[in-house]
């Protein structure tokens, strides 16, 4: 059988979310739920369209097996920064990169137990025909798909994000990094039913082929969520269209999403927006408390792509073809 597919109506561009309108749904459409040791399992209409605050390497194990239609899992990267002060040349400003706790490891070994452990997890939950999204940079996605790779998993594509604004490359002794991976999965080999929506890709993708290279912007603006002192409340949090583009490409309307490292909540942001449910897994309190308040907003998505930029595409014109 064919991955189902789906097609929609030329729609003109419009604004993608407004922060002030206030979501009809409100909060009431989040559930928060603390987990605690004392809970052994979970049911399925328990967590449904929930935020649950806890480690997901102990709240996976507590929910029904093969529930999930799609998961996205957004890891720390182990980036292993140098633990010295990055400063702009011309303003002498500092550069916020990205120095959690979260994102930090001892070893390797530390970090691909972490990751290894995380997807058996994953895998139990997803639905047989369900497909995993995981993304990362080059410091860990080779690592990722390895693991991937010996746990069974089947690889269907890797979606490479150009950023139209990354991080400028101040030292000038490499490339800019300004591309993140996208790997997407299946459970296995033998998974073939899983949803597909082909003329998403064509409309994401550069050229008219569906090619698996998204253009958008990083998170930045009025999206970019802030402390009251101006401050990042999360240091890679994701664009809404990036989202967007995960949700339509490979789910249906009613469909079940899971992101166990939810951080600030953009996937269940942008699932609600696009009428699917969703649970989210997040251990961090401050990060449960932004998700929360993002939820008490609307957020007004299309099914057209939002960002295009003609001087990227154009370059890209080798695809442009039937």
């Amino acid at each position: 059988m064919e991955p189902a597919t789906k097609s929609f109506s030329n729609k003109e561009n419009i604004v993608l979310f407004n922060d002030n309108n206030v979501d009809t749904k409100g909060i009431d459409s989040l559930k928060k739920i603390i987990d605690i040791d004392q809970k052994d399992t979970y049911s399925k209409d328990e967590i449904i369209n929930s935020v649950i605050l806890g480690d997901s390497l102990k709240v996976l194990k507590k929910f029904p097996a093969e529930i999930f239609d799609v998961v996205f899992l957004d890891p720390p990267y182990f980036l292993q920064l140098p633990k010295k002060e990055l400063k702009r040349w011309t303003v002498n400003t500092i550069v916020e990169g990205v120095d959690d706790e979260w994102d930090k490891f001892q070893s390797f070994e530390e970090y691909d137990k972490f990751i290894q452990n995380l997807l058996i997890d994953v895998k139990r939950v997803m639905k047989p025909e369900g497909t995993i999204w995981i993304i990362s940079t080059y410091h860990s996605i080779f690592r990722i798909g390895k693991i991937m790779q010996d746990l069974g998993y089947w690889i269907l594509n890797d979606i490479i994000w150009v950023k139209t604004n990354p991080m400028p490359n101040w030292l000038g002794v490499r490339f800019t990094n300004a591309t993140e991976t996208l790997i997407w999965a299946v459970k296995d080999k033998n998974s073939k039913k899983y949803t597909f929506h082909k003329e998403y890709a064509k409309q994401f993708g550069i050229g008219k082929v569906a090619a698996n290279v998204w253009i958008l912007p990083l998170c930045n603006g009025k999206e970019r969520l802030k402390d009251e002192t101006g401050k990042k409340v999360h240091s890679t949090q994701k664009p809404v269209e990036l989202l967007k583009r995960v949700i339509l490409t490979s789910s249906n309307e009613g469909d079940l999403i899971l992101d166990p490292v939810a951080g600030v909540g953009t996937t269940g942001y942008v699932a609600r927006s696009l009428n699917r449910n969703f649970v989210m897994i997040e251990k961090n309190p401050k990060y449960v408390e932004w998700i929360e308040k993002r939820f008490k907003k609307n957020l007004n998505l299309i099914d057209k792509t939002n960002f295009n930029d003609t001087k990227y595409v154009l370059n890209f014109n080798l695809w442009d073809k039937p």
